[in-house]
């Protein structure tokens, strides 16, 4: 039975790195399995959407802040977060992060100091991704694409700060989901010109240039160093819908 269920690790093949037994979900990406097994992972992929759904149904408009863990609270970008997070829920939004230390803990202790609610998505991680003490509800995920969703699926709008591959991946995937119509045309805001620039500056030269995109996909991406100029497109957007706010004093 063993066997059957558990292939990788008890016959690994060569082309898959030594796992080790806590890396299920890199079991589940590295090729076939037995029936069996990929049931199991259906059924524990299920349980972790219904945990989801259930802790996040009642949270309130959101709106997600994206940024590095790496980087250290005396940061001047952790400042930028937590004056934006705190910006955002005096316009009665609940701020939503990955949940974890860097420009996430300073965006949840910004929505703390506004007295707004601050929400935290984390994930399993062998390093990084510990919770900050700055949460009023925290939900830890093991799967990266249940965690992915539920990053997106409450906010309407999404402000990303610099970050690395993990903060791409989140720019990413609000831009194509908005691109090809999954997802509404919420804002997607970069917040740091000199960090960001260089990416804009490629977009245009390289994927705009060959017709890879267009430029409308383009201009679903604000740039910005202005905090209050992002908060006015959230602001907008928020009018244009009809959304129900609850401002704080």
């Amino acid at each position: 039975m063993a066997r059957k269920l558990f292939p990788i690790l008890l016959n690994p093949e060569p082309r898959v790195r030594r796992l080790k037994r806590h890396d299920g979900e890199a079991q589940f990406l590295a090729g076939r399995h037995s029936r069996l097994y990929e049931l199991g992972r259906v059924i524990r992929i299920a349980i972790e959407f219904i945990r989801g759904f259930r802790a996040l149904h009642f949270v309130g408009p959101c709106v997600t802040i994206f940024g590095s863990a790496r980087i250290k609270n005396d940061h001047p970008w952790c400042a930028q977060s937590t004056e934006m997070a705190e910006l955002l829920a005096k316009m009665g939004f609940t701020v939503v992060t990955g949940g974890g230390p860097g420009i996430m803990q300073a965006a949840n202790a910004g929505a703390k100091k506004a007295n707004g609610p601050s929400i935290g998505v984390n994930i399993i991680l062998p390093h990084e991704q510990s919770s900050n003490p700055f949460l009023d509800k925290v939900v830890t995920f093991y799967y990266f694409f249940v965690r992915k969703v539920m990053l997106v699926k409450y906010s309407y709008a999404f402000v990303i700060f610099p970050g690395g591959f993990g903060t791409l991946d989140e720019l990413t995937e609000a831009i194509t989901l908005i691109q090809t119509g999954k997802l509404y045309d919420f804002p997607v805001i970069l917040i740091g010109k000199s960090y960001w620039q260089g990416l804009i500056d490629w977009l245009k030269a390289q994927p705009l240039e060959h017709g890879t995109i267009s430029k409308e996909d383009l201009e679903l991406i604000h740039l910005t160093d202005d905090l209050h100029e992002a908060a006015s497109l959230i602001q907008k957007l928020s009018s244009d819908i009809g959304l129900k706010l609850k401002p704080l004093a």
